[in-house]
């Protein structure tokens, strides 16, 4: 059965990156059928959650 479910509040902002890493990013996002915007969000809590694991601090 469908259930809608509440999301996460998002909010807009803008980020410069280098041309080679958005680059990079758009690749894998089509490669993985995902928006860049999805492979960015889950690159920086990978990123947030392992660095939060070596320091052994939040």
């Amino acid at each position: 059965m469908f259930e809608v479910r509440q999301t996460e509040e998002m909010i807009n902002k803008t980020f410069r990156l280098p041309v080679g890493l958005l680059n990079e990013l758009t690749e894998i996002a089509e490669r993985e059928k995902i928006s860049v915007n999805n492979l960015v969000r889950q690159c920086c809590e990978y990123a947030l959650s392992n660095m939060s694991k070596e320091r052994g601090t939040h």
